[in-house]
């Protein structure tokens, strides 16, 4: 299994807009993408200094299916709108 996890800060521009729509649309993808197996969207409550806005963690059988989730139209146009709308984007990939 490969685990995904991206934590992402938001503009402060329409931020809980953003943030609400940006996890609708990464929680759309698993009935979407065949290779995403599992996804989990959190928006952060500590609204501390160090924190990150949301996290994003997604689960693939393998390499193989994270590269065609990296690929795929619905992905790409999930990136596309939180391009926009974030600053900092951090990410890990690990195998468990």
């Amino acid at each position: 299994m490969v685990v995904h996890i991206v934590m992402f800060q938001f503009k402060e521009e329409n931020k809980e807009a953003n943030l609400a729509r940006v996890k609708t649309m990464l929680e759309a993808l698993p009935s979407t993408i065949e290779s995403l197996k599992r996804m989990e969207v959190g928006i952060d409550i500590s609204k501390s200094e160090r924190s990150f806005d949301l996290v994003l963690t997604s689960i693939f059988e393998d390499k193989i299916g994270l590269s065609a989730y990296a690929v795929h139209p619905a992905h790409l146009e999930a990136v596309s709108v939180i391009k926009e709308v974030t600053t900092v984007a951090k990410v890990v990939d690990y195998i468990v």
